[in-house]
């Protein structure tokens, strides 16, 4: 689940468009679910396991694809739903974050905590998959599982390895044909997903809407609640985003915190003399680079015959980042590395990207990167390549000079339609509904700072949580956590200023 809550931030020039009225989305408001079994609904070998379970039902709703063509071509957006145990009252929509987070998984994994919570009593769980991810068609994809099994996919380090505009043209290429039509392909920015979340909510027979959003779910969750105030009853915006961060602005926040978080791993290591990093805080970057930098040019090869490249090693380790608890396995795997082993750093890798056991890409982050080619505004070669570079230096842990080949292109640089979110993504309206930020102050994927501005800019309250990992709410094991959104989806009743919890 934490390698799904990643990434976010701003963008584009486009104005937003005015709400549909009732009228003009018609038959769309007229739907009636039909919640049944979901074994049939899962579309890998994990979720079938997770989804066969008698206390879980899966329906789906139709939206348009483009919002100005509303009888124009349909998508379809996959649900499950964990019924209230009592007399229920509402739904609570869950998004788990990315963006390419499935929320249908992520409830399902989840549903032993849900049923333990007191909110399960009185409302509905619902987790949706927003369009084209997991069970929401029609899919949005550029790579085939195998092309990312075999080092062929889009590589990620400290920025996405596009090095031309020819580059960046075969990606818009094949992300348009992998998604079916350049439609489906521009129409899948958060913009049209808060939308969706608001028919989801008609449909849902919800009056307003009670919503648990874990990191990029902050950002949609926090631009529903500006859009939509009238129809908002509760909003938990857990990992929560910076809405005045520039994207470069955030990503270079998010990889000092990965550094600081890798510092902190190295001491730990640093307390048992055979530490692979060493025991000198001042060196454990430079220890790091010669472990990894003969990947480069000799990848090394698993025990099931795939190879393992320095982006599968800066993946893995970024991994284990997101969670204190994963920092041991983190240093057994370089370990294990440094001997010429990489399966323990392949595993680390393929908990990034969800990969199963047959091979089956569950988070599948291309379409992390197609939702942010519709909601961040482009950089210049010049541009993306500076900040590389930045980031490098602010993270020297990742080996920038062995990641690139020199020059970076923006990835969403040839593509088929500009941004479609304003920049900054949250005008700061402070008369809204109170919603409730959760923050952890060592968070390495969405900074602290973020979850005091996002706070600051919707009016609303602020938890702060001390610990190390990203993400708080039921996954934290927390349960002072627990016990104040608890209160807050069931009471509506806030922390007061100032409150803090531990993980």
């Amino acid at each position: 689940m934490t390698a799904a809550l990643l990434l976010s931030a701003c963008t584009s020039t486009t104005p937003s468009p005015e709400p549909e009225t009732d009228a003009e989305l018609g038959a769309y408001l007229e739907q009636s679910l039909d919640w049944g079994t979901c074994e049939d609904t899962a579309t890998n070998g994990v979720d079938a396991e997770l989804f066969d379970n008698p206390a879980l039902e899966c329906s789906s709703i139709e939206v348009p694809i483009d919002y100005d063509e509303p009888d124009g071509n349909q998508a379809q957006i996959a649900l499950l739903r964990i019924p209230a145990t009592g007399e229920s009252e509402g739904s609570v929509l869950i998004n788990p974050g990315g963006p390419g987070g499935a929320g249908t998984s992520f409830v399902a994994s989840t549903s032993p905590l849900w049923q333990e919570s007191p909110v399960s009593e009185r409302f509905d769980i619902v987790g949706f998959d927003p369009r084209g991810i997991g069970g929401s068609t029609p899919a949005l994809d550029c790579y085939t599982d195998e092309e990312y099994d075999t080092g062929n996919g889009l590589r990620f380090g400290v920025v996405n390895d596009i090095n031309s505009a020819e580059q960046a043209t075969e990606f818009a290429e094949r992300c348009i044909d992998g998604s079916g039509s350049v439609e489906n392909l521009v129409n899948a920015g958060s913009m049209n997903i808060v939308r969706d979340m608001d028919l989801m909510r008609e449909v849902l027979g919800d009056e307003k809407l009670t919503f648990l959003g874990y990191s990029y779910g902050s950002e949609i969750g926090a631009m529903y609640t500006e859009r939509y105030p009238e129809n908002v009853r509760a909003v938990v915006l857990d990992g929560a985003v910076s809405p005045e961060m520039t994207p470069t602005q955030l990503r270079a926040a998010q990889f000092a915190n990965f550094q600081d978080r890798f510092d902190d791993l190295a001491a730990l290591c640093a307390q048992s003399s055979d530490c692979v990093l060493g025991v000198d805080p001042t060196a454990v970057n430079e220890r790091l680079h010669e472990i990894v930098e003969p990947l480069v040019d000799s990848p090394a090869r698993s025990t099931d015959g795939r190879e393992v490249n320095i982006w599968d090693v800066y993946n893995g380790i970024s991994s284990g980042l997101y969670s204190e608890a994963t920092w041991p396995t983190i240093i057994s795997a370089l370990s294990e590395l440094d001997r010429g082993n990489p399966d323990d750093m392949l595993a680390l890798r393929d908990v990034w990207y969800g990969r199963t056991e047959d091979g089956t890409y569950t988070i599948d982050l291309d379409t992390q990167t197609i939702v942010r080619c519709m909601d961040w505004p482009r950089l210049t070669r010049e541009e993306r390549t500076a900040a590389a570079r930045e980031h490098g230096q602010i993270a020297p842990m990742y080996d920038i000079e062995a990641l690139t080949r020199g020059q970076y292109y923006d990835e969403c640089g040839s593509w088929p339609a500009p941004p479609t979110r304003e920049q900054p993504w949250l005008e700061g309206t402070t008369d809204l509904p109170d919603t409730l930020v959760v923050s952890v102050t060592g968070d390495p994927a969405t900074p602290h700072e973020g979850g005091i501005e996002l706070a600051d800019a919707l009016g609303g309250s602020l938890l702060t949580v001390e610990g190390k990992q990203h993400g708080a709410y039921l996954v934290g094991g927390s349960e002072c956590v627990d016990r104040v959104v608890d209160t807050y989806l069931l009471h509506l009743e806030t922390p007061p200023a100032g409150s803090r919890c531990s993980l």
